[in-house]
């Protein structure tokens, strides 16, 4: 199959970031030609494909959005699905990014060419691509989790995952189940259950639930920030230092814990009356071991008369309804998954193919997630791993939060690999290759700070591996990321 046209950069993805690094890449200067793969039809990732009822950013609005594009037209603190995805298409049109989109391509692998000193890209049904740089930002939230339970396939009704929500099925009058209670479930439940003739929700483990001051701007407010750019700013900036100050509970901070709890614990009791039915819904670990959530319409929801709130695990899937861990089945129509995805999982289901080792055969080159699902996901800032020449990630290992936007960090990994590309050209090279012994010692840094945090304190949670250890999130203030990626450091590749 003949081999397409060589570009300098492709980037895998047109979500939050890979816009930002077209954007940035392209007013740099640093990238000569430039493409974006995107497998769907649009731009939007996450928020392009999460259209469930309720569908919101837990992120206040002034800080969800690029530094260098503030959206002038929020209309509330806690932008809703389709105001964020409205913000990235306008993004998308008015920095002029479709021309470089590839829409409905789908990248199934990439391999390393040592001679050629580039990427070949493999494309579900189209030629190859040639790319001297990747930068991957596919995202981590992109692969949802459907528990493979004992008689699923024999469910009688729909069955689908809230990231894939089916629009076509009525809850009208329906008897709903809901596995689950993270943070999608606590948005969609309350917005089905006034229609659905009852659900049933299913919670493994209760979660620490803050209040959502949400209240829309009024006239005068949407007026100011959008024709008074510093009024959003300094609300941007007031926004992020208490995300930090929060942030401290999250590292560690005994006394941010217990104002963390007593703000959670009066939320509970302002809306949960039963004695009984709070102890169900108060959680046995630290505020942030696991996410935390925020709503005003959960707990309500769940005292509705035509809800009933299971306080064990699903244990089996019968043809008319779910089986309880106590054995008891609850007959259902609907079935929807709020399981949550598979956040460890970088890279697959594509397959990537590094350098083959000195002296190997080209059979012999390492598989990344191959590579990540036999050793820890080591990586150097969560942007570029050892043994995969010029290839960078967008919110790769370790650079994910509990606390803060991750469209901060996606920035300081823009930033980053701009300054990896500049420093490449003005020293003439063209191959950027990691020391192992830096990834080596950036991993062993991380994963010592991290046992400091509230995440290594004791729950289980969707950021960590089977065997406990977290290679998902910065263990961490923003701040600090910030530091450490505002300089590209030659000495950590070879030869640069």
């Amino acid at each position: 199959m003949q081999l397409q046209q060589l570009v300098d950069v492709a980037i895998v993805g047109a979500g939050f970031g890979g816009l930002c690094a077209a954007i940035r890449l392209r007013e740099s200067g640093v990238a000569q030609s430039l493409v974006i793969l995107e497998r769907s039809h649009e731009v939007g990732g996450t928020w392009r494909d999460n259209i469930y009822p309720g569908c919101a950013c837990d992120v206040p609005s002034h800080l969800y959005s690029f530094s260098f594009a503030p959206n002038q037209q929020w209309t509330r603190p806690y932008p809703q699905q389709q105001e964020v995805q409205d913000y990235i298409l306008r993004v998308t049109d008015d920095y002029v990014l479709r021309p470089l989109i590839r829409f409905n391509t789908d990248v199934a692998a990439m391999r390393w060419l040592a001679e050629q000193q580039c990427w070949q890209i493999d494309v579900e049904g189209q030629a190859p691509l040639l790319a001297r740089h990747v930068v991957l930002a596919t995202g981590p939230l992109n692969k949802p989790v459907i528990p493979d339970l004992p008689g699923l396939a024999t469910f009688t009704g729909p069955s689908f995952h809230s990231s894939d929500w089916r629009p076509d099925v009525d809850l009208k009058g329906q008897r709903v189940a809901v596995v689950g209670t993270g943070a999608s479930a606590i948005q969609f439940v309350p917005e089905i259950a006034p229609n659905a003739a009852h659900v049933t929700v299913f919670q493994r483990t209760p979660a620490w639930v803050l209040p959502r001051w949400d209240k829309p701007y009024g006239a005068i407010k949407r007026w100011a920030y959008r024709y008074v750019p510093l009024l959003q700013r300094l609300s941007r900036w007031r926004v992020y230092w208490f995300n930090e100050f929060v942030g401290m509970g999250f590292m560690g901070s005994t006394a941010i814990q217990r104002m963390l709890k007593r703000l959670s614990g009066h939320h509970l009791r302002s809306q949960i009356p039963d004695a009984d039915q709070r102890k169900a819904l108060t959680p046995d670990f630290n505020p942030g071991c696991k996410r935390l959530l925020i709503s005003n319409t959960w707990f309500p929801a769940l005292q509705r008369s035509n809800v009933q709130l299971v306080t064990h695990a699903v244990a089996d899937i019968a043809p008319n309804g779910v089986v309880g861990t106590d054995g008891t089945v609850y007959p259902c129509d609907v079935i929807i998954w709020g399981t949550g995805f598979k956040a460890t999982e970088f890279v697959a289901p594509m397959q990537i193919y590094g350098a083959v080792p000195a002296g190997a055969d080209e059979f012999s080159a390492p598989e990344l997630g191959a590579v990540w699902r036999s050793n820890p996901a080591a990586s150097h800032l969560g942007i570029t791993v050892a043994g995969f020449p010029n290839l960078f990630l967008l919110v790769g290992p370790n650079t994910g939060l509990g606390h803060n936007s991750i469209i901060f960090m996606i920035e300081c990994q823009v930033d980053y690999v701009v300054r990896a590309l500049q420093t490449l050209r003005d020293r003439k090279q063209s191959v950027l290759q990691l020391r192992a012994d830096v990834q080596r010692d950036d991993y062993a840094a991380i994963q010592k700070k991290m046992k400091g945090t509230v995440w290594s304190s004791g729950c289980k949670s969707w950021y960590q591996h089977a065997d406990g250890h977290i290679d998902t999130l910065w263990p961490g203030y923003t701040w600090e990321y910030w530091l450490k990626t505002r300089q590209f450091v030659a000495a950590d590749y070879y030869n640069v």
